[in-house]
């Protein structure tokens, strides 16, 4: 029989010499399993005297708790070595500049919005607000837009699950000239107002997305002509690109909330751009109908409202040919702005 004090020295240099927890866990297997050498000892005990067995199973019982707390103090030993292993591969360098959190950017399309309110904020233009889910009085009737007429389809138009309190549905705005009606209704003439926010409408193409951008401007006095719609857009055209090398003309055309009415183009003077017209805006006199909707007189008050959408202006501008990029999210087109 082997003496209990030669197991524990045997144990003790096994485990010592376990560098993995596996190996470690064999080791254990091999001097406290049910096959191991400690038990080995135990089942000799019968074939000894009884006085001896007493003292033999005493001694064998000490070196069972002793091996065992020599594999617990391996275990021990290995988890801390692997913990501190794992922490020399992911220490961090006190000494090296922390890591820069990245700046956010103003998306192209603010850009253009900030800088029309800029420049009509210059020459005495308000700033109207209002609610992007509309009802039928306002985004259609007001503006004198027929029962039968094709915008108010749902081809067109996007409408929701509500009605206003005439039992019509609500929608969301298709343009932001019901800011304009609310804002003239609230206010006493001179108007000069610009309304910008989003609009939606059903289409989408490389030109063209469901929610997009406008700005619409109107300008409701005594004695407000052509000419003054002329000028103005004019002027605005040329601090907006920077640059007197462009001209501007206006074609007949027809809307029904403007009489008489026009779509405006531009060509720039130089550029990629050079010599085309470019179709940017419709414009016109403010039709009698919307100005007594405004509740005013249209036989004393007159006036001029024009429309861009800001996703145009912005494409032109920074020379971009696809309406959809600026809606991607994509931190490699947006940041060029930036």
């Amino acid at each position: 029989m082997t003496d209990p004090e030669e197991l524990i020295q045997a144990a003790q240099a096994a485990f010592s010499a376990a560098t993995q927890p596996a190996a470690l866990e064999n080791e254990k297997a091999r001097f406290l399993g049910k096959g191991g050498r400690l038990t080995e000892l135990l089942k000799g005990l019968a074939r000894l005297a009884p006085e001896e067995k007493r003292t033999q199973g005493a001694r064998i019982n000490a070196a069972k708790e002793h091996i065992e707390a020599l594999l617990e103090r391996r275990r021990g030993e290995l988890a801390e070595a692997e913990l501190n292993a794992r922490l020399a591969q992911e220490a961090v360098d006190v000494t090296l500049p922390g890591r820069r959190r990245g700046a956010g950017g103003v998306h192209p399309v603010i850009r253009t919005w900030q800088r029309i309110e800029e420049i009509f904020g210059s020459i005495g233009f308000d700033l109207a607000d209002g609610p992007e889910i509309e009802n039928d009085w306002y985004n259609f009737t007001a503006l004198n837009n027929p029962e039968n007429h094709p915008a108010r389809s749902m081809q067109d138009t996007f409408y929701v699950d509500a009605s206003d309190e005439h039992g019509k549905p609500l929608l969301l705005r298709t343009h932001t000239s019901p800011m304009q009606v609310r804002y003239a209704r609230m206010h006493a003439p001179p108007i000069k107002v610009i309304a910008l926010g989003r609009t939606y409408r059903v289409d989408s193409d490389a030109t063209h997305s469901p929610m997009f951008h406008q700005v619409e401007g109107l300008w409701i006095d005594e004695d407000i002509s052509f000419a003054d719609l002329k000028a103005v857009y004019t002027a605005f055209m040329r601090r907006f690109f920077e640059t007197d090398d462009l001209q501007v003309r206006f074609r007949p055309s027809y809307f029904p909330f403007t009489e008489p009415s026009a779509e405006i183009d531009m060509m720039f003077g130089s550029g990629s751009l050079q010599g085309r017209w470019l179709e940017i805006s419709g414009a016109g006199q403010v039709h009698p109908n919307v100005v007594r909707n405004f509740g005013l007189d249209p036989e004393r008050y007159i006036g001029f409202a024009f429309g861009t959408g800001l996703d145009r202006l912005t494409m032109l501008r920074y020379g971009v040919d696809d309406l959809r990029l600026f809606f991607e999210g994509d931190l490699r087109f947006l940041t060029q702005f930036n």
